[in-house]
């Protein structure tokens, strides 16, 4: 199946601003969202305590910047994303020390050693070829200064088909008890249509490759999880 392109998806999400703006749920479709903020907030402030600068990719409508500022109130926030409507709300909720940067991460320029803490949300899932998970990924550790981290909570895959299998059933069930059959069809659908997720341990495996010291898997509710990586 030809998967979407960037634009389309850009256009999907020009529509579904709202969804992604309320801090106290995250984004719906994801199994246990809030945790997966929280607990990529207080990592990264653990981790990473005098931070000064970070960059949230794919931010959407700005949840996980905001959950990073209750931690580390004077952060510069620099946040990418496809989406014009996406980055003016996220720019209107977060406030002073933000820049806003519309575009591809594929595509956009990290100055190295520029940042402290980077984030990804629901972001990488769709990347396409080992390629660019490996040019987005090394260009992120670049990125970081020395004792800086990278955090992301994504949709991931599995290598054994039958765990994906279950997995994917398990996460059909949660759709439908969220609110019902029809909006498991929607989100299967352009799951399938947009979507390229990889497995949890190839990140982690990229992870270390690119160069990460230290890595750390924070939490994982069938295919969804929150993981991240500290640069030496």
């Amino acid at each position: 199946m030809t998967k979407s392109t960037p634009e389309q998806i850009r256009a999907r999400f020009d529509k579904d601003v709202e969804r992604f703006s309320n801090l106290e749920t995250g984004q719906s479709a994801t199994i246990d969202a809030p945790l997966s903020m929280e607990l990529i907030a207080q990592a990264a402030a653990s981790t990473t305590p005098n931070a000064a600068a970070m960059v949230d990719i794919g931010c959407g409508a700005g949840n996980l910047s905001l959950k990073l500022r209750q931690f580390l109130p004077s952060l510069e926030v620099t946040l990418i994303d496809l989406s014009l409507p996406m980055l003016e709300r996220a720019t209107e909720r977060l406030g002073g020390r933000t820049r806003a940067i519309q575009g591809d991460i594929r595509e956009v320029e990290l100055a190295e050693e520029s940042v402290d803490i980077a984030v990804g949300a629901a972001v990488f899932h769709h990347l396409r070829g080992e390629p660019e998970w490996r040019s987005v990924f090394g260009k992120v550790y670049r990125s970081l200064r020395p004792g800086g981290s990278f955090w992301i909570s994504d949709l991931i895959s599995h290598s054994m088909p039958a765990v994906q299998e279950l997995m994917w059933s398990r996460y059909g069930d949660y759709l439908t008890g969220f609110k019902g059959e029809e909006y498991r069809r929607h989100v299967f659908e352009y799951v399938e249509y947009e979507d390229t997720p990889r497995p949890l341990l190839f990140q982690i495996d990229l992870l270390r490759e690119c160069g990460f010291s230290e890595v750390e898997i924070l939490h994982k509710n069938s295919c969804f999880a929150a993981f991240g990586a500290r640069k030496g």
